[in-house]
């Protein structure tokens, strides 16, 4: 059977060994390349860096690398034995580490990935199609507050922030509404530029400190840390977690949340979790809505905003819990109420799985006939669901312009679709990826359009056409007009003014503009 297998495919035996001799000094040939380019940037970054280079820079022959390599990879889908590696992972332990880094990538002509922690659904500061070397920031993560000023210097790594990784992409949270993005507070930054000079506000100029504020650091240099402007909170907050299933009235209540989102207290985020559920009645199959809040100020203020302006969901008082804005922060994380604010501190990875994300923007409330067809789609598509994040406040205070993120005045809420699974193989990878590109393409009459829109820290590599990070401008507008949508020509701009030779890049990185235009 297996001499007839090789004579059907045109291979005699001699031919065979040739092959297999063949395959063998590519194989040689291939880790010898990647020792000499180990052994180069080790050389460049020796001259350039005082560091112990035994703690800082991991090849792949390191009984560590792969423990650091795998460490901060937050989908399981870019673990696998398949998955390109890095030749080189370096760890700075401080900002001329990280000069030394892209100096001597740069010297190289490596591709240089930045890894700043887990927002990133794609794996695209640790995965690439061409030989690649990886920045990890982990190590940096230092905060200085002043008080008297009421501001703090947060490095990239801070805690389980990832900082860089969110703010660069916008950075959102729960008090948006109220005091809008993090980037909207950022008052100063340090980066590293393709030169490896570290540059804060004043030496990067307005045009490159407008860039790293919500288009992708990543695509500008390397982010070390942000000068963030403190807001205040009040000694307890209010939060509170309700679910309603479709037999619990839910469509009316989801029905009503559009138009309460944008226009209720500014005190009061309700994000809005959607999730196909097991009925009570066996064998059937339901939509659970999920309501979990966070309102500034007592229960009793908070049971009177929802009174007034959305009564429909029926929150009772003793839905209510009061307490401190760290217990807070843990409640949103989904720690019990045992659970110690140090807690926070903890820098491990939670449970990682196989994942995929998408994003849209709502203009207009979806009518309840809306609503029960898209209900019935979830059904029939499987496991995906939805978070709906309310929009309003201060958002709409913020012009388009002010920051490279542009989904302000006219957002009711923003869409996260969201579909986890633990399966291995390429067979359940297919089935869930199809079933969330489905309800997507279901949503396509409901969303934002001209053009729909997407966001950056929900990166999707479905949108646009990706060559291995050799991203082009005409690729680049497809996903470029999504995420940004004016703002886009302007970070090609400063893209082009500041990093000309697209140095820094990834597969949906800013790009620079052609040589013709």
């Amino acid at each position: 059977m297996e001499e007839k297998a090789l004579m059907s495919a045109h291979f005699t035996v001699p031919s065979m060994l040739l092959l297999l001799l063949s395959l063998g000094l590519c194989s040689v040939s291939l880790a010898a390349a990647t020792d000499s380019v180990h052994d180069t940037f080790l050389q460049c970054f020796s001259k350039n860096s005082p560091a112990n280079i035994s703690s800082v820079i991991y090849g792949a022959n390191n009984p560590t690398y792969t423990t650091v390599l795998q460490s901060r990879i937050k989908n399981r889908r870019f673990n696998a034995t398949t998955t390109p590696k890095p030749i080189i992972i370096v760890t700075p332990l401080n900002e001329s580490d990280v000069q030394a880094a892209v100096v001597c990538a740069k010297n190289m002509s490596m591709q240089l990935k930045i890894r700043s922690g887990g927002h990133d659904y794609e794996g695209l500061s640790y995965v690439s199609g061409v030989p690649f070397i990886v920045i990890d920031m982990i190590n940096l993560r230092s905060i200085n507050v002043d008080i008297p000023t009421e501001t703090a210097t947060v490095q990239v790594f801070a805690r389980r922030l990832a900082l860089a990784a969110i703010i660069t992409g916008g950075g959102y949270g729960i008090m948006l509404r109220k005091y809008g993005l993090t980037v909207d507070n950022v008052i100063d930054a340090q980066i590293v530029d393709v030169n490896g000079r570290i540059l804060d506000r004043k030496g990067m100029g307005e045009d490159l400190f407008w860039a790293i504020r919500g288009g992708g650091g990543a695509s500008f240099g390397v982010i070390l840390s942000y000068k963030i402007k403190l807001v205040r909170v009040p000694e307890a907050v209010t939060v509170f977690r309700v679910e309603r299933t479709l037999e619990e009235n839910a469509t009316n209540i989801v029905h009503q949340w559009q138009y309460a989102a944008n226009k209720i207290d500014n005190d009061l985020f309700i994000r809005l979790l959607l999730q196909p559920s097991t009925g009570k009645v066996k064998g059937t199959k339901t939509v659970k809505a999920t309501f979990i809040s966070l309102f500034l100020g007592n229960a009793d203020r908070l049971m009177s905003v929802i009174s007034a302006g959305f009564p429909e969901l029926g929150l009772k008082k003793e839905d209510c819990k009061e307490m401190s804005w760290a217990k807070a922060v843990l409640f949103w994380a989904n720690f019990d109420n045992t659970t110690s604010v140090e807690m926070l501190l903890n820098r491990t990875s939670d449970t990682v799985k196989f994942l995929k994300r998408k994003s849209d923007y709502i203009q207009n409330p979806i009518s309840k006939d809306g609503l029960e067809w898209i209900w019935k789609k979830m059904l029939e598509v499987g496991k995906v669901g939805f978070v709906f994040n309310q929009y309003g406040g201060k958002m709409n205070e913020i012009a388009e312009t002010a920051t490279p993120f542009p989904h302000r005045a006219g957002n009711i809420f923003k869409i996260q679709y969201s579909v986890s699974w633990e399966e291995e193989g390429s067979e359940a990878e297919k089935n869930y990826m199809t079933q969330i590109r489905r309800l997507y393409s279901y949503m396509t009459p409901f969303v934002a359009k001209n053009p729909r829109c997407a966001f950056l820290n929900y990166r999707d590599l479905d949108i646009g056409i990706n060559h291995h990070g050799n991203n082009s401008y005409d690729e680049g507008k497809v996903y470029g007009a999504m995420y940004f949508k004016a703002n886009f020509e302007r970070l090609v701009k400063v893209k082009t003014a500041v990093d000309p030779d697209n140095f820094f890049r990834n597969e949906q990185s800013i790009p620079t503009l052609p040589s013709s235009i």
